[in-house]
């Protein structure tokens, strides 16, 4: 009997630890030609200031040849660090050049910043949906 209710409780923990693997869902993000959108901010921050050293650099991996990435620059508050104050940082852009006929694709993208404490990177990637 107790090997039947600690099997039960693994794979209870084990289903709530799948759940919450397969709750995370990739980001969609639907232009028309010649739109931009903002995809989220940017910025490198340690104990609530900014280490950055000028603007980080954004390199498309995967991608369709109609959209840009590029990084707007702006202040910017870093509220996963719960900071109080706005630093300077910038926001992540992409903008649909003309496009012919609806395409889906997926964007990659790696954003290199140059910091106080050397370069670093970091990646991530979304879904595209582009219509005329």
């Amino acid at each position: 009997m107790r090997f039947w209710s600690k099997a039960l409780a693994m794979l209870m923990i084990g289903g709530g630890v799948l759940g919450v693997a397969r709750a995370q869902t990739e980001i969609k993000i639907v232009l028309k030609g010649g739109e931009s959108v903002q995809i989220k901010n940017v910025y490198y921050v340690s104990n609530c200031r900014s280490i950055m050293i000028g603007l980080p650099e954004i390199e498309v991996l995967e991608g369709p040849p109609q959209v840009t990435l590029s990084v707007k620059e702006g202040m910017v508050l870093p509220r996963r660090q719960n900071c109080a104050n706005r630093i300077p940082g910038g926001s992540l852009m992409i903008t649909a050049k003309e496009v012919s006929e609806p395409l889906q694709a997926k964007v990659t993208y790696r954003v290199k910043y140059k910091t106080k404490d050397g370069e670093r990177q970091r990646g991530d990637s979304f879904l595209l949906s582009l219509f005329p």
